[in-house]
């Protein structure tokens, strides 16, 4: 009460019924928390930011509230401190930095239950959907900038940030500063406010989803991912799009990212078990679904396409995805492959090929992916071949290789690059005419979860 006469010339009085009111308006707003404590953890705000929360269209059964106060709140907090530990150790007490609840728990602690109480789920901090408060106080937002002057290491520029004055780098210059030098640039305790906090947004949003399985591609007209060269689009769709374009739908998310375990060629097919995938789904609004559920978006792929097909379609862990790209080098790939020669050739002139087990090769990056990737030479392995005769200049070639070898420029060398290939050890000019990768050697530790019944799994192929 000293303390408040001396700030200023407001008094309070008490009424009848034993509150306490302010005959300054001065005093209506608290000098430390800028009304935060005051106005905004009363059940009209609760109900408000849970109309919110409602009204957004997310599925939840719980979630994690984020608050962002001021930064210039922190600077009110530690003067506060100051003031009170100056005073205790007039008592001989102590009083550490540890030994206070800061603003933001306590705002947690009061609010926490009024949340999970006004919308029936808990609060749990590991939840994937946030609801985040972001409040905002103009009338002090120059309460920081002396700390720019005493601590400029602390206030950089940052490419994300509108302002230096970040709650992060507020803390860290207060952790700096000297007890003195903060006490002759800002007063102890703070001047009182004339309004509250207001509140910038309310927003909520759900963690990243993965969905995982296999495809296979038929068509050898059809990328991966959506071919686009100086802006141009050169193909109408791509597997990423016809696979993502239903999960977006079905989990109303706002974007996705598409992974696999390598890829192929647009005049590649995908045959076997299929290639594993992943796709990433940001800030999905749906995300608990049956397994008959899945079962049933699998079977709306596969009929929405004939050119390609999709399995195992599953809901995975983020650890998954890395589960998937683990080891893509150390593979074993299996090819199929038609190949042409300009001589006419017999059966005996393609046997010797059966009898070559893992051959070395040295492959420099090819012409046609000169742009994309650095060059270097790259020594591969060719386990095994196995041929089949088709007329005087065709046959076919399956092969067994090391995962990254580059199957076309060993057929035709791509202008000597690849030492030796099929050309050279056949002493003849040959092209591929078509390859299809086998994916069933692709073994794939998956851990998988499934919402309705929260077991994790092992897939294994």
């Amino acid at each position: 009460m000293d303390s408040l006469s001396q700030n200023g010339e407001g008094k309070l009085s008490v009424t009848e019924d034993g509150s306490s009111s302010s005959k300054n308006s001065n005093l209506n707003v608290c000098n430390v928390c800028l009304g935060i404590l005051q106005d905004f953890c009363e059940k009209e705000f609760i109900k408000k930011v849970c109309q919110k929360v409602e009204a957004s269209g997310f599925e939840f059964t719980n979630l994690v509230l984020s608050v962002s106060f001021p930064p210039q709140l922190s600077v009110r907090e530690h003067a506060a401190w100051l003031l009170v530990k100056q005073e205790m150790g007039k008592q001989s007490l102590s009083l550490g930095r540890n030994d206070i609840v800061q603003l933001k728990e306590a705002y947690k602690w009061i609010t926490h239950p009024l949340f999970s109480e006004e919308l029936g789920v808990p609060i749990d901090g590991k939840s994937l959907f946030e609801v985040s408060v972001v409040f905002a106080h103009p009338e002090t937002v120059e309460d920081c900038h002396f700390l720019r002057a005493i601590c400029p290491e602390c206030f950089k520029p940052a490419k994300n940030k509108q302002s230096v004055f970040t709650r992060m780098a507020v803390m860290k210059a207060l952790n700096k500063i000297k007890e003195e030098d903060f006490r002759k640039q800002f007063p102890c305790p703070p001047d009182s406010p004339k309004a509250v906090c207001t509140v910038l947004e309310i927003e909520c949003a759900h963690g990243a989803v993965f969905v995982a399985g296999r495809y296979n591609k038929y068509s050898r007209n059809l990328p991966q991912t959506p071919w686009i060269i100086d802006g141009e689009r050169k193909l109408e769709s791509s597997v990423e799009e016809l696979i993502s374009d239903h999960l977006l739908k079905v989990f109303k998310a706002e974007s996705f990212n598409f992974s696999s375990s390598g890829r192929e060629d647009v005049d590649v097919r995908t045959l076997g078990n299929g290639r594993p995938f992943a796709i990433e789904l940001v800030n999905p609004h749906r995300v608990h679904f049956t397994s008959q559920e899945i079962k049933e978006l699998q079977q709306k792929i596969n009929n929405s396409s004939n050119k390609i097909q999709v399995r195992d379609l599953q809901l995975v862990t983020r650890e998954a995805i890395g589960h998937m790209k683990e080891g893509e080098e150390e593979k074993t790939k299996t090819y199929s492959a038609l190949i042409w020669t300009n001589k006419a050739i017999q059966r005996k002139d393609i046997e010797f090929l059966d009898d070559i087990k893992d051959l070395k090769i040295d492959q420099k990056t090819p012409l046609r992916v000169l742009h994309r990737r650095p060059l270097a030479v790259r020594t591969r392995i060719i386990h095994s071949m196995e041929t089949r005769y088709v007329d005087e200049h065709h046959f076919r070639l399956s092969l067994k290789t090391q995962a990254g070898t580059y199957i076309k420029e060993f057929v035709h060398g791509d202008f000597g690059r690849t030492k030796p290939n099929i050309g050279s050890l056949m002493e003849v000019t040959a092209d591929i005419l078509e390859l299809d990768v086998e994916v069933n050697h692709f073994i794939v530790e998956m851990p998988v979860y499934t919402l309705s019944s929260t077991k994790i799994m092992l897939l294994k192929h």
